[in-house]
């Protein structure tokens, strides 16, 4: 787990729980469920934590490539109602993926993540912003007009040099990989809980 500054009031074992939610919703989506070993009893769901109103992202993964990420940036539900969600929109509803299938599900690996608030980003011009953004720490949206985009600190990982991450970001907002330069970007940061899988 990384908490990279997000709050810490979700521990791992909590996590581990939110993450094998995931895992069950999808599988109940698929009709396996009965195929899952690791249920986590629904007591164990009932936790005042998992009732805060915090963003979340699901992550599937196979093999090592992205296989879906869905997620929601605002504060509007609950973790619990979150984490559900967006396990069935990373699964199945991802345009850039066709539904996931039972075997698939068998070889992913589900990440999650817990975010903190956004808060907007004051900066004059690219350099400032390049000073400013902490590599492996910072969540970042970008938008302009009707464009928008975000990367999990995870992406860092991939695009460790803060130029290229911001170049990606806004390719995938479908603008110029320069517009970050021109200082004309609307940024807000966040940072996440973030728990990876154990199996």
């Amino acid at each position: 787990m990384s908490t990279a500054e997000a709050s810490k009031n979700i521990t791992e074992e909590q996590g581990q729980r939110l993450v094998n939610l995931a895992r069950r919703t999808i599988a109940a989506r698929l009709g396996t469920l009965d195929e899952i070993n690791k249920v986590v009893p629904d007591h164990d769901l009932a936790d005042p934590a998992f009732q805060e109103k915090r963003g979340t992202f699901v992550t599937l993964k196979t093999k090592g490539q992205l296989r879906g990420c869905m997620g929601c940036l605002t504060p509007s539900e609950t973790i619990l109602q979150g984490i559900q969600r967006n396990a069935i929109n990373a699964a199945f509803n991802d345009p850039r993926f066709p539904a996931l299938t039972s075997i698939e599900l068998d070889q992913a690996e589900i990440d999650i993540s817990i975010l903190t608030t956004p808060q907007e980003l004051e900066y004059s011009g690219g350099n400032d912003l390049l000073e400013k953004l902490r590599p492996n720490i910072d969540g970042v949206i970008i938008n302009k007009g009707l464009a928008r985009s975000t990367f999990l600190p995870q992406v860092w990982e991939q695009l460790p040099r803060t130029e290229d991450f911001l170049a990606h970001l806004c390719r995938k907002a479908g603008l110029s990989l320069d517009e970050w330069m021109k200082g004309e970007l609307g940024v807000s940061i966040y940072q996440v809980q973030y728990f990876h899988e154990n199996r």
